[in-house]
């Protein structure tokens, strides 16, 4: 695939990337997303996360990550020059499945009603930061 094919793209309104890699990359009329979390850019606060002294979460508000993540994810789309409706597949992972999944996915419904892409949602242990959702998404780019 020639190198013109490749594009590695960041968004200025979404949070910082905590390790090395881009928020998006361009292969051919795809573009795959990073693993997007609910932070803000420039804010060490999470929001909807409250941390004791030492980094522990203390208790979050699913529904505010929720929100936040999906912004993130509008924004890093609008940004590489892709859109919301064009998102074809979202992997979502949660930290407490148990607990949040019916309110993330009263909350994915109103997201994602004139959009459906394929989804596939997963609980895991922990994620980098304190966070309980992350998203990883695949759409479309003209």
């Amino acid at each position: 695939m020639a190198t013109e094919d490749k594009e590695l793209l960041n968004s200025s309104k979404a949070p910082e990337p905590v390790g090395l890699y881009p928020h998006a990359r361009r292969v051919g009329n795809l573009l795959f997303l990073s693993g997007v979390g609910p932070r803000e850019r420039g804010m060490k606060k999470i929001p909807g996360v409250e941390l004791d002294e030492n980094g522990n979460i203390l208790s979050y508000d699913i529904e505010a990550q929720c929100h936040s993540v999906f912004r993130n994810v509008r924004y890093i789309l609008e940004d590489s020059g892709s859109s919301w409706d064009k998102l074809v597949d979202v992997t979502v992972f949660l930290t407490n499945m148990k607990d949040d999944f019916k309110t993330y996915n009263r909350i994915y419904a109103e997201y994602f009603k004139d959009n459906q892409p394929c989804r596939t949602t997963v609980e895991i242990n922990c994620l980098p930061t304190p966070i309980g959702i992350e998203l990883k998404c695949i759409a479309t780019i003209d």
